[in-house]
């Protein structure tokens, strides 16, 4: 998959396309079922299938203050998206002046003139141009004006009718209800960063932990203990109990998000790029009368980890 990050980075031999355009903040299922249309038709088609995102996300420009925890970073969203098999993504710099074409100065310069678009892939809640005022219509209209086809795709789930979207999963997250994210991605929700050095409590009781730093990527979920993956950079997946929050008994301030690989105290993991896999929550965050009452939930902790994630008790 070729990446992109500016028009002229495009061959000028690539071809003629069909594009998909979108945040795709965290590529959930509403984002599959477009990619999958949008492969559908570019190989019916024999032209490229493109997809077209933007960074930062269009929120934290106009709301710098305000905009939304993302679900996943850009470096996550494009690894995902390569996995759908696409020949190209373009990422958009997003900035107020990109942000004040209208929507056909979008379309003309973006997907008619730098990507040769033959076909846009859009769903039905489409917006893009000067304050959003581009939607499905407009698109079919430019596509009628323009010369080029527009393929609707259909977002609504089933039994709910509720479409699946960026903001229904992040109000997930911040309830720490992984499990129900997971039916929205089509996968379990992973976030990712380096290790660092933490304030090695765990250690100390006899549960060390892979601590991740400030610069984490993709949206913690609510404080609490979670059963998941430690995966390796090489693919090694290890089964973790993952805790979020403050630790309330030691009257931490600093939040942190840190894992205990089951039955492991022999891994050196300082500096290793790492993902934490979100598998089950186990319990919310509590504060507990002295380091024993502590220990005693932590080995409960290991153990319900150990039935949700289907492993054996090495004992």
């Amino acid at each position: 998959m070729e990446r992109w990050s500016e028009l002229s980075e495009v061959p000028d031999d690539f071809g003629e396309t069909v594009v998909v355009i979108g945040n795709f903040d965290g590529v959930h299922r509403g984002h599959q079922m477009l990619l999958d249309t949008l492969i559908q038709r570019a190989r019916e088609t024999g032209r490229k299938a493109v997809a077209v995102t933007f960074w930062p996300h269009p929120l934290h420009v106009h709301l710098p203050n305000a905009g939304p925890q993302l679900i996943t970073g850009l470096k996550t969203r494009l690894k995902q998206l390569e996995t759908w098999g696409l020949d190209a993504v373009l990422t958009v710099n997003y900035t107020l002046e990109f942000a004040r074409q209208s929507p056909k100065e979008f379309v003309e310069t973006y997907l008619l003139q730098g990507l040769n678009a033959k076909e846009v892939v859009a769903g039905q809640g489409i917006r893009f141009g000067w304050q959003n005022v581009g939607d499905l219509a407009t698109m079919q209209q430019l596509g009628q004006d323009l010369g080029f086809e527009v393929t609707v795709q259909d977002l609504i789930t089933e039994p709910t009718g509720r479409r699946w979207s960026s903001s229904w999963a992040r109000e997930l997250l911040q309830r720490g209800e992984v499990d129900e994210v997971a039916a929205i991605l089509g996968r379990s929700h992973t976030v990712s960063g380096i290790v660092v050095h933490g304030f090695k409590r765990g250690r100390e009781l006899g549960f060390p932990t892979a601590n991740l730093g400030d610069d984490t990527d993709g949206f913690i979920p609510g404080d609490g203990v979670y059963a998941g993956w430690l995966i390796r950079a090489d693919g090694q997946r290890l089964p973790a109990a993952i805790s979020v929050g403050t630790n309330p008994t030691f009257e931490n301030i600093e939040r942190s998000v840190e894992a205990y690989v089951l039955d492991r105290d022999d891994l050196d993991l300082y500096d290793e790029y790492v993902v934490f896999e979100f598998t089950k929550r186990l319990r919310g965050n509590t504060k507990f009368d002295g380091i024993d009452a502590l220990i005693k939930q932590m080995t409960a902790d290991v153990e319900q980890a150990r039935v949700a994630l289907g492993v054996a008790s090495k004992s």
